[in-house]
């Protein structure tokens, strides 16, 4: 297919790029040698995920590096300029919770998520925890045991939790600097993995309290004491030097290759992450990309230890931190058990995951020839949900390749008057696309409201606008709120789903995930309460205008116990006038 033009690829390092009949990169990969690495692709049989890709490939392009670093920076600056459908599959859009110290301007310890973590920030992080809940509770805990300030912003009155004694007084109080320092040691050597010092001051709390006969408050501090005992327990495996390390094992068989990472904080073992990727270009290749992509967004430990045939020199370039191939000792112990427990997931999931991955791909390219389309990679889904009976939010989900692609998704504030489907997603189509065009960013293949005949002429009026063409569907369900109709935005072509085919679950599926997508940006404001997720849905209220409300009221209840003349004294008439109706009906 290739063979003349294979004929002038250099022996050289350097980044190739896969291209389909559209001219778009499908992927993008490194070699040391390029001639070599292309030619592979070729003149052999291929199996999995990259004979699919090879049968896409309607053209390939490269760039020679001088060297393999060169090459593989210049992989990772394409892949992320491009989002190549099939190095999608390596993205891990998770990330791991931390246990964050803040000690300016007040001492505080939170539970922070970070896309991005980089050295220069200063962060004192302690993590990462991947079970969230045992993250929370901890911080929970600190805050009990110690008097950290807990409240936002400053306060003129001592508040409730300095009377309780759980706060020093930071918001007008002059502080002791010796005993701010005494609590950040003790807090940041617990987060260090010091436990004594914490179970101490848990005892010493429960033996105060049983003097008090307050045996309610003992026997919950007791349950503290078991679950830093159970969290303990569960750090069997250990390197008494306190050090920061990461340990990466992986194993290879049929197309698929399964990861397995530890975390290892203080030279205490807590916790891990374990995946199965499906192998484009080779097992090398991926594992080296797999951990660039993760370290992009996650701490990078003070050492890694890795398997002998892993490239640590490279990564060690580019990451800024040692990799070790251990020989000996309880590290190379470390390395075997990750390697044994990336062996046992593979066989365990390997089964299903191939099942998952066919049902997925199969209804795919089912509704591609279903609707005539010539590719189906990315997929745009629109939901409305009315808001407290006034207002209207909107969500948007996007699948790509037949999977959630959660990075993508949007959530919209609308200020329409209420019930008003059509202009509702003429509004939210049009600040979708407009940006779109703004931003030259991805095209969706596919687009898809939920609903008939009504949102889907919303959507074409503003795409023609826009002068952009893409295909619109509209997902139609019957009395029972179940998916029934799919209905084509070209012809009004009302075409009735089989309930037993891959098509209809896979459709059922995304307009499931939409409305849950949609319906939980809705609950979540309403769940809140919360004074600024109120005022964010009054026209005319910016931030200005919502930062003199929160100062006079503090609260919802509060607010609305104003007359509108109160509220006149800060807005103008209209807009108190608007306000004052939206509190009447806020349950």
């Amino acid at each position: 297919m290739f063979k003349e033009k294979l004929a002038l690829v250099p022996h050289l390092p350097g980044s190739y790029q896969m291209r389909n009949n559209d001219g778009a990169i499908i992927y993008v990969g490194k070699a040391k040698n390029l001639h070599r690495r292309l030619s592979s692709y070729f003149n052999r049989t291929q199996t999995g995920k990259t004979k699919k890709m090879v049968s896409e490939i309607a053209d390939f392009t490269y760039i020679v590096a001088g060297s393999e670093l060169e090459a593989f920076v210049l992989e990772l600056n394409l892949i992320k300029e491009y989002n190549p459908k099939y190095n999608v599959l390596l993205k891990d859009d998770k990330s791991y919770p931390y246990i964050e110290y803040i000690a300016k301007p007040y001492p505080r310890v939170k539970v922070s998520r970070y896309l991005n973590i980089r050295k220069k920030d200063n962060k004192k992080l302690f993590g990462p925890y991947p079970n969230a809940y045992a993250a929370r509770r901890i911080v929970t805990l600190l805050n009990r045991v110690y008097p950290l300030k807990k409240c936002e912003g400053s306060k003129k009155d001592l508040c409730l939790y300095y009377h309780i004694g759980e706060c020093l007084g930071y918001c007008s109080k002059e502080l002791s600097q010796d005993k701010l320092e005494e609590m950040e040691r003790e807090i940041l050597s617990f987060l260090n993995g010091n436990d004594k010092i914490l179970v101490h001051r848990l005892e010493e709390k429960m033996a105060s309290y049983s003097e008090a006969l307050n045996f309610e408050m003992a026997l919950e501090i007791k349950k503290e004491l078991e679950y830093i005992k159970i969290i303990m327990d569960k750090q069997k495996v250990e390197l008494h030097d306190l050090v920061n390390r990461d340990v990466i094992g992986y194993y290879f068989d049929k197309g698929y290759i399964s990861v397995q990472l530890f975390f290892l904080r203080n030279g205490k073992m807590v916790g891990g992450k374990s995946e199965i990727i499906p192998v484009v270009s080779e097992a090398a290749e991926t594992i080296d990309e797999y951990i660039m992509n993760f370290y992009s967004k996650h701490e990078i430990p003070k050492e890694i230890l890795i398997m002998p045939d892993m490239n640590g020199e490279l990564l060690e370039s580019l990451l800024s931190t040692k990799f070790l191939v251990p020989t000996r000792g309880p590290k190379k112990k470390l390395v075997e058990m990750a390697i044994m427990n990336s062996k046992i997931n593979l066989e365990n999931e390997l089964e299903l995951i191939k099942k998952d991955e066919y049902r997925t791909e199969s209804a795919n390219e089912e509704l591609k020839e279903l609707l005539g389309l010539n590719h189906l990679n990315r997929i745009d889904l629109f939901d409305n949900s009315n808001l407290f009976g006034n207002f209207s939010v909107s969500g948007m989900v996007v699948f790509k390749n037949g999977r959630p692609s959660k990075n993508d998704y949007r959530k919209y504030k609308v200020q329409v008057d209420k019930n008003d489907d059509y202009h509702t997603m003429k509004e939210v189509v049009y600040r979708r696309y407009y940006r779109m065009l703004l931003e030259k960013s991805e095209t969706p293949d596919l687009i898809i409201v939920d609903g008939g005949m009504n949102q889907i002429n919303a959507c074409k009026e503003v795409l023609e606008e826009l002068n952009v063409k893409i295909m619109v569907c509209g997902l139609r369900k019957n009395d029972h709120h179940r998916t029934n109709d799919l209905i084509r935005g070209d012809t009004y072509e009302v075409i009735d789903l089989d309930p037993m085919s891959n098509v209809f679950h896979y459709l059922t599926r995304m307009q499931d995930e939409v409305h849950r997508y949609t319906i939980t940006y809705h609950r979540a404001i309403r769940s809140k309460g919360s004074i600024g997720s109120v005022l964010d849905n009054i026209s005319g209220i910016g931030a200005k205008r919502k930062k003199l409300l929160i100062k006079k009221y503090g609260s919802v209840a509060k607010m609305k116990e104003a007359s509108i003349e109160e509220l006149q004294e800060l807005l103008p008439d209209d807009v108190a006038k608007n306000l004052f109706q939206f509190l009447k009906d806020f349950k």
